[in-house]
């Protein structure tokens, strides 16, 4: 089976990988939809689905994974942040708070066949204040990671709790991909 991550993300690619998975990565051309009207998970399956799509086309062949991951709090959705100024106001609103990291995976086979599917998860920040917050970003790059974090990258710094998948908060729910893969869809 020839599979085709559609994502730029290391980290998604760090986990296919760490899984023993050959793949070929193409990065998605299509658009993101950003609606806040819609729930967290039918915009991420609803993005991941978009990114499968709009690759699966290129590779009509190959079996494609996509991924959408968004970081919701207060019913909004922190994706990757602008700039600085942004990370910044991001990791403010999280510190000390729980929020739920939703990611929408759409596995799309060739012929057609699809599933798309989420899984969330609940992170609890560690109270934070400007000096940890330049300390973190000292370490970590905030700016290609929704929420301007990265749970993989010194997350013990600014997280307290994570109830769920850490690698779902990483930006890709393995066990649950590894199952659909294996099955017939």
């Amino acid at each position: 089976m020839s599979l085709v991550l559609a994502s730029a993300s290391p980290r998604r690619r760090d986990l296919l990988t760490r899984a023993g998975l050959e793949f070929e990565v193409v990065v998605s051309p299509a658009e993101e939809i950003h609606d806040p009207a819609m729930p967290p998970d039918r915009l991420c399956e609803g993005n991941a689905w978009l990114k499968a799509a709009a690759v699966a086309h290129l590779h009509p062949q190959a079996t494609i994974i996509a991924a959408d991951t968004l970081v919701f709090i207060d019913a909004d959705a922190l994706g990757k942040p602008a700039d600085m100024a942004e990370a910044r106001a991001m990791l403010r609103r999280l510190s000390g708070r729980t929020h739920t990291v939703c990611t929408g995976v759409c596995v799309m086979r060739p012929g057609g066949e699809t599933l798309t599917f989420h899984e969330l998860s609940e992170v609890l920040f560690r109270p934070l204040d400007d000096a940890a917050i330049d300390a973190y970003f000292q370490l970590v790059d905030p700016l290609d990671k929704a929420g301007a974090y990265g749970i993989q990258e010194h997350g013990e710094w600014i997280v307290e709790e994570i109830r769920g998948s850490f690698e779902n908060v990483m930006g890709l729910p393995l066990a649950r991909l590894l199952e659909v893969l294996a099955s017939d869809l």
